[in-house]
């Protein structure tokens, strides 16, 4: 039966083609744009997590406190013990100390007379001290301008936007004037070795990135850093093994009384990211909801149309002596193939537009010159296992529940009727 009613599809093109052409455009639709969407709203999570919040965060309760003030005074010590503290009780997490400060830049002229002079936000993290990952975390290379990453003592980034601004050149030496962990002035040449731009205006205009070496220099800070940043392995962030972690790691220090105890925090309790989350969670969920709803409403008239546009066929079959009820379940079996072709056909179309689209993506860095929010200037698609099956909702349930409310017509017809339409 099954291969009689395929044979029949594929020979009667103007009763296939045409459901089959919208069915797989509408599955393309659904499956692409759902990853699209899931892609976007969670690179914005993925930016924040790479750039300053981590899948979690440790640092002092006082720092906690007064984050946002980059409070290195307030900085964790000891580093080396509590990282390895954390790598032993959390293998599964990958750890990088980063120290955040601000501070002012001095250009000098040919003469050493300084020609100008602006503010700057530093980020030290380990460029060539040790490996850590953090180059490819921070998308360091693609990002690069002109010029290198450091590979030597004394060697930084600077934003691109800060070096056009004071026409510096690669080789140039910059001079950094602010204040150590304990709160004295400090003083310090460093040469440009690379200019950087991340697609953020508040991060190109004045943004330094330099090796955590040379910041601990710097900043008096000798086996101390402001925050433990904690990676999950796995890569994507798991907001229910964030809390299982900083639950476990919260409770040695419970009742500690000392505001330099670290505590652990993840990425949903930072930045105010927990009402982002929740809101990226509904509407990817909302979204995909109505799209799919709209696709089943349009490619249930499809088969409803289908269906009606049959009926002096069936009058004549029902003429001929076959039954209603045969006539009905084949009708259905034929919807249901149709959906199944036209489902499978745009899932792999639109499986390979969302696979495009998660490795290219899509360059919107033109339109983020003067972007003040830390979002990706690369947007891209996600897959997701649930694409797989999701495009068969309206291409394959919408279809055969249009062909069977139309169906129904065929109980209505009389057989008396029939004849009398067969003889005009």
């Amino acid at each position: 039966m099954i291969q009689f009613l395929l044979k029949g599809i594929l020979r009667d093109k103007n009763r296939s083609v045409l459901p089959i052409i919208i069915i797989t455009i509408g599955v393309v639709l659904t499956i692409t744009l759902s990853g699209f969407m899931r892609g976007v709203l969670g690179d914005i999570i993925n930016e924040n997590a790479r750039f300053e919040t981590g899948h979690v965060k440790v640092m002092t309760r006082a720092y906690a406190k007064n984050k946002d003030q980059l409070p290195n005074d307030l900085a964790i010590l000891n580093t080396q013990q509590l990282t390895q503290q954390l790598e032993k009780q959390f293998p599964a997490v990958e750890w990088v100390e980063r120290i955040r400060f601000g501070g002012l830049l001095d250009i000098p002229d040919t003469t050493g007379q300084s020609k100008g002079q602006g503010p700057a936000t530093a980020l030290a993290v380990a460029l060539h001290s040790k490996p850590s990952g953090e180059i490819t975390r921070l998308n360091i290379t693609n990002s690069l301008v002109s010029g290198s990453i450091p590979t030597q003592k004394g060697q930084v980034l600077v934003g691109q936007i800060f070096a056009e601004k004071f026409n510096l050149k690669i080789g140039e030496e910059i001079t950094y004037i602010g204040t150590t962990m304990n709160g004295s002035m400090t003083f310090q040449n460093f040469k440009v070795s690379g200019t950087i731009r991340f697609g953020s205006a508040a991060m190109d205009k004045g943004f330094l990135i330099m090796d955590i070496a040379d910041a601990r220099q710097l900043l008096d800070m000798e086996n101390a850093t402001g925050e433990l940043l904690g990676y999950l392995k796995e890569g994507a962030y798991n907001d229910k093994k964030a809390v299982q972690m900083c639950d476990k790691f919260n409770v040695t220090y419970l009742t500690s009384k000392d505001e330099f105890a670290p505590i652990m925090l993840r990425l949903k309790e930072q930045n105010n990211l927990a009402g982002y989350i929740d809101y990226v969670d509904v509407t990817s969920s909302l979204f995909v909801a109505i799209f799919v709803f709209a696709m089943s409403i349009v490619l249930w008239n499809t088969g409803l149309l289908g269906g009606l546009r049959r009926y002096q066929e069936f009058g004549i079959r029902l003429a001929l002596g076959e039954e209603k009820g045969h006539i009905y379940r084949t009708l259905l079996y034929e919807a249901l193939l149709i959906g199944i072709i036209g489902s499978l056909m745009g899932t792999f179309i639109g499986l390979g537009i969302v696979y495009y689209l998660q490795t290219v993506g899509i360059d919107i860095s033109s339109f983020l010159s003067n972007a003040s929010m830390l979002m990706p200037t690369v947007l891209r698609a996600k897959f997701t296992p649930d694409l797989l099956y999701i495009g068969f909702i309206p291409g394959l349930f919408a279809m055969v529940l249009g062909n069977m409310l139309s169906g129904i017509g065929i109980y209505q017809r009389e057989t008396a009727t029939l004849f009398k339409e067969l003889e005009v």
